[in-house]
């Protein structure tokens, strides 16, 4: 079973940065892409960042230009680079991995920006 582990959330204010890390337990070769997801309390899990097993990337168009995804094949790592972070970016943000057969997640951590 493949497990991925979020760590790097907390609480930071407005116009902050925060970088999520998603740690994965086998290589991350095997993942036709890797993403994050937040979900806000009351709403709907969306597709923040993701990135392809080639290096295409695609982003929510509310984060366009202040969060950057990469991958670090080598340590099995994804990483959300947050930048000019906003209130309404407070969110569990979780860590996705889809292969041709399966789509995994992890448990989430939480982001909170204050304003």
């Amino acid at each position: 079973q493949v497990q991925l582990v979020e760590s790097g959330g907390g609480l930071v204010q407005a116009g902050g940065s925060l970088r999520l890390s998603c740690a994965a337990s086998q290589s991350i070769f095997s993942f036709n892409v890797m993403g994050w997801y937040r979900q806000a309390p009351g709403k709907q899990r969306d597709l923040v960042a993701a990135v392809t097993s080639g290096g295409s990337t695609n982003y929510a168009d509310s984060v366009k230009g202040r969060f950057t995804i990469s991958r670090d094949n080598a340590k099995n790592t994804v990483y959300l680079q947050m930048s000019s972070l906003k209130p309404e970016d407070t969110a569990l943000y979780y860590c996705n991995a889809k292969s041709l057969r399966n789509d995994y997640w992890g448990q989430g951590t939480q982001v909170t920006v204050s304003s």
